[in-house]
């Protein structure tokens, strides 16, 4: 097989390219730079600059690279921004899904691995989410994730293409330096950013109904996520085709819960910056307390599950925070 990966040059897709380049799959990549790095690619892959909106280059592409499958990453992701600009997010996240979809369509591809996100779900009241868990999502990038799937599952039904849609928890880590998150967004790099500037750890909110008082999340290591990429693109491979198209939905996390107090106490811990203490703020509007994934589906149909710790994840985040900031 020969597969196109949307964003692979993102902090995300890289990893995905480089477990499956291991494992020995063919890999192409599409992505405009616009927060990708080119060197964070094997040697070797073709890489092709452009962007998802642009269905001529999509079907050239598809076309020279004979692609049989899509692994799409390429989307804009930051919650908060999404509140301020839904437009732009729902012609990147949405709209350029669609344009993607009727390239693989035409061009007969028959299988597609969608990134979706835990936002699906909003803001859940329940100890363990899964995958039956009621969508309601509190922003419009968690919006655009939701009719995302929808779209992905109405098209491979119509035009006989598996379906995987990954709904990540959130993502941490790096399986190298060099493959770091090179943004500030994520929870984990903006304590290091803080750090740096002397400042300490900011939490929004200690005042939430969990043991410490500060909002619990499931966070899965990156190079565990692109493990379960390379698992949904092998399931969707082996699928049965006289069954018709397969489809599924799985929740890609930990199924354990770390409070944003505990990780400020890792990070402290691993980076030997004990001081200063972390500062707390008032809550941001739609935190939910606690959102930890129910892990049982991808174990059970793609046999993944994450190996790696929290510890793991912010020592291999501050190997890449000083490469890149040294």
């Amino acid at each position: 097989m020969s597969w196109l990966i949307t964003g692979g040059a993102g902090y995300i897709g890289a990893h995905v390219v480089h477990t499956m380049t291991d494992a020995g799959e063919r890999v192409v990549v599409l992505d405009d730079l616009s927060t990708g790095l080119v060197e964070r690619l094997p040697d070797g892959v073709p890489a092709v600059r452009g962007s998802v909106l642009d269905r001529p280059l999509l079907d050239a592409t598809l076309a020279e690279h004979e692609i049989t499958g899509v692994v799409h990453l390429a989307a804009l992701k930051q919650a908060g921004e999404s509140v301020t600009q839904p437009m732009r997010y729902y012609r990147a996240n949405v709209h350029g899904l669609t344009v993607l979809l009727e390239a693989v369509a035409e061009a007969r591809v028959r299988h597609f691995v969608f990134s979706s996100s835990a936002a699906v779900y909003g803001a859940p009241d329940v100890d363990l989410v899964t995958e039956d868990t009621p969508c309601q999502p509190v922003n419009p990038y968690g919006e655009t994730k939701l009719a995302g799937e929808w779209l992905v599952r109405a098209a491979g039904r119509v035009h006989d293409i598996s379906t995987a849609c990954l709904r990540y928890f959130n993502v941490a880590g790096a399986a190298r330096p060099e493959l770091a998150d090179a943004g500030s967004s994520n929870i984990i790099p903006a304590f290091f950013e803080r750090l740096d500037r002397g400042e300490a750890p900011l939490i929004y909110g200690d005042d939430y109904p969990t043991p410490d008082g500060t909002c619990v999340r499931d966070y899965v290591h990156v190079a565990d996520l692109a493990d379960a990429h390379l698992a949904a693109a092998r399931w969707l491979r082996d699928a049965r085709p006289d069954a018709g198209p397969a489809e599924l939905t799985a929740n890609i996390g930990t199924g354990r819960g770390v409070s944003v107090r505990e990780l400020a106490g890792l990070v402290a811990e691993l980076t030997g910056r004990r001081e200063p203490v972390a500062q707390v703020a008032p809550r941001r509007a739609g935190d939910p307390p606690r959102v930890v994934a129910s892990a049982d589906r991808a174990r059970r149909l793609l046999g993944f599950t994450a190996r790696r710790d929290a510890a793991e994840m912010v020592s291999s985040a501050w190997a890449g925070w000083r490469h890149r900031h040294s």
